[in-house]
């Protein structure tokens, strides 16, 4: 499989760069004539490098002029390995040191030194020279320099032993995983006629194929990639690290401006404030509630306002602190930006994203150590407990947790495995949330059962209603029913060892409604009729009772029976019946001495028991009918 690393540019206007890209890729990137005119780069240039052996480099050309940083940014922003070039004529100067600042607070882990115009000195001690400084420069860097090259575009001198250098520091560089979130900064957008809008960038990770839906953030623009170009080669896939052009017809020009993204997968959204790990470089002034800054993250470029952890966030220090931004900006944990002063911009310092989607309460960053783990289970866990009763959608936790999604499933197993959280309709809540919801539930059907002898349980939806999370509350419930302590019948829960009862006033309660309903035999009693023999707020518990006991029949919506009369008056409709063949209401009517006020409920109970069927206007015996009438 091919390898694919993301070279940049880095240096001091007019220290040699693109004539250096030119000289080893073959491309001048400098496309504008402004660009050429003026003889230094504005914009950003791509060009391929291929490094053998199935290593190819897609190589961003930067600015150098310090009117451009913002667009140098832009371009070392997702870059595997730098290319820092160094005039040997002139040396270390101003951007050489802002590039290389902003070259670390963006992370870059390798680099090759290029010593350009190596042919303009004759002086071999000033080269010597140079070397040393540049060697001071790079010792407190964090990024692994390959040696100084030394060559020129000019003569090509030293083109072999750049790109070996450079194939060096790729083979070292960190691997981008296809099988991570799609997602492309965006730092150039086109029509073009019968493509529609083609925007172009670095493929950051994962893997984009012809008819795959993507979206364009901020804004939430969709549409369907048409076709996909790879350093212009029209391709079926784009894979990370690559440039990319997308054609996504239907999307308008203005809806994916430089600074916003394409994505793929759940869990991308524009955010307008950051929490993030804060280092100001040693020579930045101090900044304050509020300080206003700019941020410099993918491609965008956003202006931000800071609320840190304590009164300031110092030079040579990393603070935790808030961002709130102007405009929205799409990040994931881990991401990396830049920070430059309101005005007049020069860059003072680097942030890494610690949490994507802060909450707004408090105002001020916390849990920053937690979430900023470098274990993927701890970051895990420190936003699910955050999240509170809430929990995580697990969609969101690759990009808030910046981890593929594989890599999540396989966390999530494990903390699962552990007890520390719960997967509950699709999100991840934290053990403790459960155990809450747990007592919640165990303590409303024990209150339950105190108060509501008479009723079989709680129903389900009462405790759903009173626990707020309903799917928090019947996973509590199943874990309950799983330990033996609940049962679950339909819909409503009780204790195993309940059992309905009547006790006290309630037997003698429920003793005078069955004397009245013995006494109104066929006919039954009312609800409102049985609340003339007991408090009629009674009636209901006491008459459901009886219903489930067996002991009382329901006719309808309002008419209850005992029911040994209702057996008796049956049995003298089915006996009938039985004798006749068929019988018709007149004729029952005169068998039971039933008005049709009371006959009619009742031969409408018996057709719905199939006792007996509707015959034309007569009523025939049924399939469930007693087989002793049938003979009678």
């Amino acid at each position: 499989m091919s390898e694919h690393v993301v070279v940049g540019t880095a240096g001091h206007v007019d220290h040699g760069k693109t004539a250096l890209v030119k000289l080893l890729t073959g491309v001048d990137t400098d496309r504008w004539e402004e660009e050429k005119r003026r003889g230094i780069t504005i914009d950003l240039g791509f060009a391929q490098l291929p490094l053998g052996d199935d290593l190819t480099a897609s190589v961003v050309d930067v600015p150098g002029h310090e009117d451009f940083v913002r667009n140098m940014v832009a371009g070392a922003t997702g870059i595997d390995v730098a290319l820092l070039v160094l005039a040997a004529d002139e040396g270390v100067m101003p951007q050489t040191r802002e590039h290389l600042a902003i070259l670390e607070f963006l992370g870059v882990k390798a680099g090759v030194i290029a010593l350009t115009k190596i042919d303009l000195v004759t002086d071999q001690e000033w080269v010597d020279l140079v070397e040393a400084d540049v060697q001071e420069l790079l010792d407190g860097t964090a990024i692994a320099w390959e040696p100084p090259v030394r060559c020129s575009a000019e003569s090509a001198l030293g083109r072999d032993a750049l790109v070996a250098a450079i194939r060096s520091a790729a083979q070292g560089a960190a691997h981008r995983s296809v099988d991570d979130l799609f997602r492309l900064p965006v730092d150039r957008a086109f029509s073009v006629p019968g493509a529609g809008t083609v925007v172009t960038g670095t493929t950051w990770s994962g893997t984009v194929a012809v008819g795959d839906r993507v979206r364009i953030l901020p804004g939430e623009t969709t549409g369907r990639v048409r076709s996909v170009e790879v350093h212009g080669d029209e391709r079926k896939r784009a894979e990370p690290g690559r440039r990319t052009a997308l054609a996504i017809p239907g999307v308008d020009r203005d809806a994916a401006p430089r600074g916003s993204v394409v994505v793929a997968g759940e869990g991308w959204h524009a955010t307008s404030a950051l929490d993030v790990w804060l280092t100001l470089l040693p020579d930045a002034e101090p900044l304050s509630q509020r300080s206003r800054v700019r941020l410099h993250l993918g491609t965008a470029e956003v202006f931000a306002r800071l609320t840190p952890i304590a009164d300031t966030a110092e030079p040579g220090v990393t603070t935790a602190v808030r961002l709130r931004l102007d405009e929205p900006v799409v990040a994931r944990w881990g991401d990396r930006g830049v920070i430059r002063t309101y005005s007049p911009m020069r860059t003072i310092g680097g942030c890494v994203v610690v949490d994507p989607f802060p909450p707004r309460r408090p105002r001020r960053p916390r849990g920053l150590e937690g979430k900023g783990a470098s274990e993927p289970a701890q970051r895990v866990l420190a936003f699910v407990v955050e999240s509170g009763r809430d929990g995580l959608p697990m969609g969101d936790l690759p990009v808030r947790v910046g981890t593929h999604p594989k890599a999540v499933d396989a966390v999530i197993d494990a903390l699962g495995h552990e007890g520390e959280i719960h997967v509950v309709d699709g999100r991840i809540v934290a053990a403790a949330v459960i155990a809450d919801r747990v007592e919640h539930v165990r303590q409303a059907v024990e209150a339950f059962h105190a108060t509501h002898p008479l009723e079989p349980g709680v129903a389900l939806e009462a405790l759903r209603a009173a626990g707020r999370e309903a799917p928090q509350v019947d996973f509590a419930v199943g874990l309950l029913a799983e330990a033996g302590e609940l049962i679950v019948d339909g819909s409503t829960v009780r204790q195993v060892e309940f059992e309905p009862r009547t006790s006290g006033e309630d037997e003698q309660l429920t003793a005078r409604i069955m004397d009245g309903l013995r006494q109104a035999g066929a006919q039954g009693l009312t609800e409102s009729e049985l609340g003339e023999l007991v408090p009629p707020d009674r009636v209901q518990g006491l008459i459901g009772f009886q219903v489930r006991a067996g002991d009382v029949q329901r006719i309808g919506r309002d008419r209850y029976y005992d029911t040994e009369s209702l057996e008796n008056v049956r049995g003298i409709i089915v006996r009938a019946i039985a004798e006749r063949g068929r019988a018709t209401p007149a004729e029952i009517r005169d068998a039971t001495g039933l008005t049709r006020k009371y006959l009619i409920p009742i031969l409408e109970w018996l057709d719905a028991s199939g006792a007996t069927v509707r015959d034309g206007d007569a009523r025939a015996i049924g399939p469930s009918a007693p087989l002793g009438p049938r003979n009678a």
